[in-house]
């Protein structure tokens, strides 16, 4: 029923399969099937899980700067450069516009509220009343009328919940990773139908114009409703989470900032592209309101300072220990992709909503690596609340291996499991060493790393007493930097 997938011969990045259309289709209407927290591991297994990190991959690797070939120019990719557009991505533009618009119709409620604002539920309304419409009129009609085997179920009644999951919650007033995921899963049951496939030239040209002309203006309309309608954080970690609402903007912008590559190079696992801000400038208003306009790691960290307050290291403390990291943003990169598959698909605060059809289908994996057994596998919480939203913190990472995360053979990336995960010399370790930044640890004289650093904003943070909070960015922690 699939295409075969192809290597993409700009990084060696295996391609989501595209459907072969001459081939009947059994769409299916997207339906939960993570109750449990046992039930993440069936995830781990399935085919949603692999098609979503390979999607990932896909869009990574275009992002890395590129070398022209026979000479030493380097092409690097930045927000406000303008980049050809096909015409399916311009209609996704469209499309996105059209749901942005609707916070005009849709004002805020003037009264007091702690958290969330019910106008949000309101706006969510509209948008549900006219979603078939506006999908109808945004996309392509090879895609709404892809060859389906039965007349019940139909390409459109397969994509709707993925958009509609991809604003937030109604009922919680909130957003995060999880409705960022379902929006991922929306343009890749776009490229499986082959939305995107005419003209493909396997160059990254495609997914990069997918990210900087999708992703990009897509998390724009997304932080327009959170300042309107005051969203809550999804399942946020407060203080110990990367961020309380994205994830993605992380992992392709540090790939922006990567040494550059030649067609059929995989990205490195260390160096930055010349002249590219240092990781520590996150913390400098001045670099980041230069920066965001052009680097969506730079626009997430921009729009972090729109809605809070105080230092930097305090309100966004494993931010702030990555932006420590000395060997460059490919091994930012390279940990961010680890961490997203610890952090966001191995969690079950995270992945419980998302709907499982045809597309992204639950059905098992034959090739599919059994995942790690680790706290997130096995501490998972029992179920949800009648509210439909867990509560309940994981325990802490111990890292999931992302078999997608895996390099052809040849390349010089190592495995994604956390670097912590397994001795480099020996048997698995028996015990999770500490992870966390040095600035953490209660007696500085003792830290890894030396005395707390200097953020440039006048104070350096204070040791924190507690000793057991370990940071989600082990790849960030200085003992690692060798590696």
């Amino acid at each position: 029923m699939n295409s075969q997938s192809k290597n993409q011969g700009s990084g060696l990045a295996t391609s989501l399969p595209i459907l072969d259309p001459t081939q009947p289709h059994t769409f299916l209407k997207p339906t939960k099937r993570i109750h449990e927290g046992h039930d993440v591991s069936e995830f781990l297994t399935s085919r949603a899980y692999g098609d979503i990190g390979t999607f990932v991959m896909q869009l990574n690797v275009s992002m890395c700067p590129r070398k022209d070939h026979g000479s030493e120019r380097v092409q690097k990719w930045q927000l406000d450069s303008p980049i050809p557009l096909s015409e399916p991505v311009r209609k996704l533009q469209e499309l996105l516009q059209s749901i942005d618009a609707i916070i005009e119709e849709v004002p805020p409620d003037t009264g007091p509220r702690r958290f969330g604002n019910v106008s949000f539920r309101k706006w969510y309304e509209v948008l549900e009343s006219r979603v078939h419409d506006l999908l109808q009129a945004y996309l392509a009609a090879d895609v709404l009328n892809f060859n389906s085997k039965s007349d019940g179920v139909s390409a459109l009644d397969e994509l709707t919940p993925y958009l509609l999951g991809s604003f937030g919650s109604s009922q919680r007033l909130d957003y995060g990773t999880g409705h960022e995921l379902s929006f991922l899963a929306f343009i890749g049951c776009i490229w499986k139908l082959g939305g995107f496939s005419k003209g493909y030239a396997q160059d990254g040209s495609l997914e990069r114009s997918i990210v900087m002309g999708v992703i990009e203006p897509y998390l724009r309309v997304v932080r327009r409703l959170i300042l309107t309608y005051t969203l809550e954080p999804a399942g946020s970690h407060g203080v110990w989470g990367l961020d309380d609402h994205s994830f993605l903007p992380y992992i392709f912008g540090s790939a922006q900032y990567c040494p550059a590559i030649k067609p059929g190079e995989t990205i490195p696992v260390e160096g930055s592209l010349p002249d590219s801000p240092n990781p520590g400038d996150i913390t400098k208003k001045n670099v980041v309101d230069r920066e965001r306009s052009r680097n969506m790691y730079f626009a997430a960290i921009g729009f972090i300072n729109d809605v809070k307050t105080g230092p930097f290291w305090e309100h966004s403390p494993i931010l702030f220990d990555i932006s420590g990291v000395r060997a460059g943003w490919a091994k930012i990169n390279k940990g961010m992709i680890k961490m997203y598959n610890a952090e966001v698909l191995s969690k079950f605060p995270v992945v419980q909503h998302f709907p499982f059809g045809s597309l992204f289908s639950w059905e098992q994996d034959p090739n599919a690596t059994p995942p790690v057994q680790s706290a997130h596998t096995a501490n998972q919480p029992a179920g949800t609340s009648n509210s439909g939203a867990s509560t309940a913190r994981p325990s802490p990472a111990q890292g999931t291996r992302a078999p997608w995360a895996n390099p052809p053979p040849g390349a010089t990336m190592g495995s994604t499991a956390a670097p912590w995960a397994q001795s480099s010399t020996g048997p698995p370790q028996q015990g999770m060493p500490s992870t966390r930044a040095p600035w953490l640890h209660s007696n500085p004289s003792n830290a890894v790393g030396g005395p707390p650093r200097n953020t440039g904003a006048g104070a350096n943070p204070p040791s924190f007493s507690k000793p057991d909070g370990p940071t989600k960015a082990p790849w960030a922690d200085k003992r690692h930097e060798s590696k």
